[in-house]
């Protein structure tokens, strides 16, 4: 056992040293179009459009078999939405906030991820949340950690166990878990694909809309800003995303390896920005198998 133990703690310490010992292009260096090709994740990935239509169609047929708690309204703001599928009394919850690079996409397109958790077991609440260029990143911030809150609040009502609650979200979604870490009493945080560091997105093409200035981008950086506490931050990136979405975890990761906050990273080899959210939503899959193991601990 002593040997094995021993074993165990060496592979641990070299996989860790190779993380931190990996090379990043400096994004600082790249020209307009090398900057705006590495956020591009749809351009890296020319298969994504068919499998978001196929996503699509799932979450709408998800949502019109499960019609229960959908569009529930926590501010005013027409965005200010979220969905709620229950698995039954006293059950655990996960909250997923969706990507898009925060001027895109809506929590209708991802319903499809609360399939196989409800037939766990496990009831899942989707967070909606207004888009650039309409809200700006203050706002955004806002109204996601004001809608985590909201479902803490109410998840006694709905049937859900508010002692067993998982908050994850996927690319925009994850920088917006790590914001929102302190609306509501969690397990764990689970940011998949994140984006932690929104200073280089200030030259590319997504600040377009986005339209942050140094002052917003700093202020809303959980690179500049990690939460409080001890709550465990267990952080998924591909191995074969852009080197830029890469960089942001490995980054992240040895950042919060210097709080109070229990941590893990896992880079999945093989997996793209995309198939990262199989990964979620797949029971097979090492998030989806993460998440049910914190469950149990």
């Amino acid at each position: 056992m002593k040997l094995l133990k021993l074993v165990l703690f060496a592979l641990i310490t070299f996989f860790t040293q190779a993380m931190y010992a990996q090379n990043f292009p400096d994004w600082h260096q790249m020209n307009q179009q090398t900057l705006d090709d590495s956020y591009n994740n749809s351009k890296a990935v020319p298969e994504s459009k068919a499998m978001f239509d196929g996503w699509v169609e799932r979450s709408q047929a998800f949502r019109a078999a499960h019609p229960e708690y959908l569009d529930i309204s926590y501010g005013p703001l027409e965005r200010e939405k979220i969905d709620y599928f229950s698995a039954g009394k006293n059950t655990p919850v996960v909250i997923f906030i969706h990507g898009g690079f925060w001027q895109m996409r809506s929590k209708n397109d991802f319903a499809f991820i609360a399939d196989h958790f409800l037939k766990e077991g496990i009831s899942v609440a989707m967070v909606g949340y207004p888009l650039a260029p309409q809200a700006n990143m203050d706002e955004i911030v806002s109204s996601s950690k004001k809608a985590v809150e909201f479902i803490g609040n109410h998840l006694a009502q709905w049937g859900g166990n508010p002692n067993q609650v998982i908050l994850t979200g996927w690319s925009s979604g994850g920088h917006l878990t790590i914001t929102s870490m302190d609306s509501v009493k969690m397990k764990a945080a689970i940011p998949i694909s994140g984006i932690y560091e929104l200073e280089p997105l200030i030259g590319s093409y997504l600040n377009t809309n986005l339209k942050m200035d140094q002052a917003i981008a700093d202020k809303n950086s959980p690179m500049m800003h990690v939460p409080p506490g001890k709550t465990p931050i267990y952080i998924f990136v591909g191995g074969a995303e852009l080197s830029e979405m890469r960089r942001q975890s490995h980054n992240f990761t040895k950042k919060i390896a210097k709080t109070a906050h229990p941590n893990s990273f896992v880079e999945i080899p093989g997996k793209n920005h995309y198939t990262m959210l199989v990964q979620l939503e797949q029971p097979t899959g090492l998030i989806h198998q993460k998440i049910l193991e914190t469950f149990k601990q």
